[in-house]
């Protein structure tokens, strides 16, 4: 038995037609009755026909959704760049912080560095006893005027009065009659060995007391076993008679130019 195929298969209307047929029976019923006619044709008129197929909600909650997720995005991005904003402060305060530590620690070290050259070359510094004057009579000269047959230091010429300074820095260990030295000072120095100011006139530090290069110790004299005033001088080895060391040598070992 031979069946005849139904031309065209049923299917469900799409949005477009559904609507399309809406439009259609409103606009029979306008012709009909006229009553919808005069109420809903410039509705009809002023919107286009998706606003007839249920389309419009569909796109304003679009618009409205397309929204909400722009104004999160640029929320978003200004809270990403403010964060950027304050990273990058944050960052370069610290850097400052860094770099205001780094310069204090380098002018820390730069004072302390000044302070050690300072008293490296306070320690190292040396000077003539009686500076301008000359020596007279020098070391190990021989004479019968000293007891030990020559001459254990070196006389600087000096007029009785004239200012005795220390050759060096150092800490004094004796201040008072030394017997043929006269009044004498004796000072040990910052490296350990002494030196040694006779005859004087009279004596301006006292036992323990801390000199430096070119502090004044007391005035050149003519006291204990002299012919005339002036200055004897003696370095040492230790702070005893008798451990004597060549004066002008030991001076221009240090830098003093006699």
């Amino acid at each position: 038995m031979a069946f005849t195929r139904a031309p065209g298969k049923h299917r469900r209307p799409s949005r477009t037609q559904r609507g399309t047929v809406r439009a259609a029976g409103v606009a029979a019923l306008t012709t009909t009755t006229g009553v919808v006619g005069s109420l809903a044709t410039p509705a009809l008129a002023a919107e286009p026909a998706a606003a007839q197929t249920g389309l419009t909600p569909v796109v304003t909650l679009g618009d409205a959704v397309a929204d909400r997720i722009d104004a999160q995005a640029a929320a978003q991005h200004e809270a990403a760049r403010e964060a950027a904003e304050a990273a990058a402060r944050k960052a370069a305060e610290e850097a400052a912080r860094e770099k205001a530590a780094k310069e204090a620690e380098e002018a820390r070290a730069e004072k302390e560095r000044a302070a050690r050259e300072a008293e490296r070359e306070r320690l190292n510094t040396f000077v003539s006893p009686i500076p301008g004057s000359y020596v007279s009579t020098s070391y190990q000269a021989g004479s019968s005027l000293w007891s030990s047959g020559s001459h254990t230091g070196v006389d600087f010429h000096a007029a009785s009065g004239t200012p005795v300074q220390s050759v060096g820095v150092g800490t004094v260990v004796e201040a008072g009659w030394g017997g043929a030295y006269g009044n004498q000072v004796v000072i040990k120095m910052h490296d350990g060995t002494y030196t040694q100011y006779g005859h004087l006139s009279s004596i301006g530090v006292s036992v323990g007391q801390q000199v430096a290069a070119g502090q004044q110790i007391g005035l050149s004299g003519a006291t204990g076993n002299v012919t005339g005033a002036h200055l004897h001088f003696e370095a040492r080895t230790t702070a005893e008679y008798g451990s004597d060391l060549d004066p002008v040598a030991y001076l221009r070992a240090h830098g003093v130019n006699l």
